[in-house]
């Protein structure tokens, strides 16, 4: 039996030591020498499953993805240097050896307005697009949908 989401900050910091624990939670760490600056988890809808917005991402739901990009955080110091990039494609690589698969995110659809990196969670919409991202639909009041299909690496 696991641990649910608890929206609280303690409860989460638990669930996530449990799931690494228990190797149900990825992420692609970017290092700068021995400390993490930055990280893009990842994993599939089961492990995944709490997703904002997620009756009215339900209800419009075609198919489930293979994976799901959650949650990015980039040290304040490193923001606006393209760490974020970098755990992006750090993440699509892993998955990438994992097998490949749809992959999906759910950014904040700024619709080109500029907003707090702190308040963006899975990374803006346009970070989505230019790693080859494709807008499927609305998500919630500012969220939207984004999906990509990576192939599996040789060396996977």
């Amino acid at each position: 039996m696991h641990a649910e989401k608890s929206f609280t900050a303690e409860g989460n910091r638990g669930l996530k030591e449990q799931l690494v624990n228990e190797s149900r939670a990825h992420a692609a760490l970017v290092f700068d020498g021995d400390k993490a600056v930055a990280w893009c988890e990842y994993g599939t809808p089961e492990e995944l499953p709490n997703i904002y917005h997620r009756k009215e991402y339900e209800a419009g739901l075609d198919r489930l993805p293979d994976y799901r990009l959650t949650c990015f955080f980039v040290d304040k110091k490193y923001r606006r240097k393209g760490v974020a990039g970098v755990a992006l494609q750090g993440a699509l690589d892993l998955i990438a050896r994992a097998g490949g698969g749809a992959v999906e995110a759910y950014p904040r659809d700024t619709e080109g307005q500029k907003i707090s990196a702190s308040f963006l969670g899975v990374g803006p919409r346009s970070l989505l697009e230019q790693a080859g991202f494709s807008y499927l639909r609305p998500k919630g009041k500012n969220h939207c949908v984004m999906r990509t299909v990576i192939p599996a690496s040789a060396s996977g």
